[in-house]
């Protein structure tokens, strides 16, 4: 047994805890680089401000409008640096938190953002402690409050990939779930089901350990017991606070494990096609599953793997002797309920699958897939995903 574990400084955790969020803050500066999605004038947007409004900080606001791009992280380190900020906040979803963590880790570090990339960079580590970063998610499925990396579009090279670096964790992590009420139900979905793959992703992985092992098993439960609830009754705030915990477990896992052919496709498909994270990762999720479980029974039947699948099937189901295949079914009829698109939708044909193939062969979370899926079965992965 063998691992490291690290996690956020601090995380505050509860309904309303936003309105701490100034006092919290002061420690770090008087000047706030905030990394955002949403405009002034959005009900989001004005309860930031009113969480502000004592704290006598200087707030410079960076509007976030897409999945982060390169330019768009080289646009907002301009304008960090410009204004001599003292501490950088990511609030709204995975994007905006995912972009304040990459402006924060370049802006003492020197040169340019694709020095410190993986697979289309120099993949460099950071050599000057980033900004301090404050995450404050209004979604709940990335996880990337607790997370050490940052998920980048390279609009040239048309694909996705991390800065990353243990010095990425934020300094606070601060879930409010009361910000996810407003949260549309397109939205609930796709991001439940991204929290739902970063759990059974690192919890199958072979990087899997007791402390993931943990947070991944508590997260299934709340899950099962609340994704379908947030969906259809978004003004449920129990059910908003479990889907909020679960995102954070989710993040904890796979910052700390591996993830797996899931993510392995969702950087190079949504580097391609115009398809959120979320999308791609609940369309592929039972598709993996279900690959993953034949391969194991196929080439390694006596691997331990198989029965941590059995215990996903009752953590989900909430049955007992639920098998594998139980597992499989349940994540199916999810995605269905959730009205999850086929990948055809945004633009995917079967004429792009040898590119993605190759490209999700290389993505780094292809190598924490607890086994090694032939070009063959990967074809097969997309086309039912199609």
């Amino acid at each position: 047994m063998d691992f490291e574990f690290a996690t956020a400084t601090r995380i505050i955790f509860g309904s309303g805890r936003l309105n701490d969020l100034g006092a919290i803050v002061s420690q770090f500066g008087s000047k706030a680089f905030v990394v955002t999605n949403f405009l002034p004038g959005h009900e989001l947007s004005d309860r930031l401000e009113s969480a502000f409004s004592d704290s006598g900080l200087q707030i410079n606001l960076f509007v976030v409008k897409h999945e982060p791009t390169l330019s768009m992280v080289q646009a907002g380190l301009a304008a960090a640096r410009e204004q001599k900020s003292d501490f950088v906040i990511g609030y709204g979803g995975g994007s905006a938190l995912d972009c304040a963590k990459a402006i924060a880790a370049l802006y003492k570090n020197p040169g340019e953002v694709t020095d410190y990339l993986e697979v289309i960079g120099l993949a460099k580590p950071l050599l000057a402690d980033p900004l301090p970063v404050v995450a404050v998610p209004t979604t709940a499925g990335t996880g990337s409050e607790v997370t050490r990396n940052a998920v980048l579009g390279s609009e040239d090279r048309k694909v996705k990939v991390s800065l990353r670096s243990p010095l990425m964790l934020p300094k606070i992590a601060l879930i409010d779930p009361a910000l996810t009420l407003s949260l549309p139900s397109v939205k609930t979905a796709s991001s439940g089901m991204d929290a739902l793959t970063q759990l059974i992703e690192p919890f199958v992985s072979n990087a899997a350990n007791p402390l993931t092992d943990a947070v991944c098993r508590e997260g299934l439960r709340l899950v099962s017991r609340s994704l379908r609830t947030a969906y259809h009754f978004p003004d449920d705030l129990s059910a908003r606070e479990d889907m909020a915990l679960a995102s954070l477990f989710g993040g904890i896992a796979l910052a700390n494990a591996r993830l797996g052919a899931v993510h392995g496709f969702a950087g190079p498909i949504g580097g391609l096609f115009p398809a959120p994270h979320g999308m791609i990762c609940a369309r592929l999720l039972p598709i993996v599953m279900e690959a993953n479980l034949a391969a194991l029974e196929k080439r390694d039947h006596a691997s331990s793997i198989l029965d941590r699948f059995d215990e996903i099937a009752r953590l989900l189901t909430g049955h007992p002797g639920a098998e594998a295949d139980d597992g499989v079914e349940w994540v199916f009829d999810l995605r269905e309920a959730l009205k999850i698109p086929p990948l055809k939708e945004f633009g995917l044909t079967t004429a792009d699958f040898p590119d993605l193939i190759h490209r999700a062969s290389q993505a780094s979370s292809m190598r924490g897939n607890p086994i090694v899926l032939t070009d063959e079965e990967l074809e097969t992965i997309l086309n039912k995903a199609l």
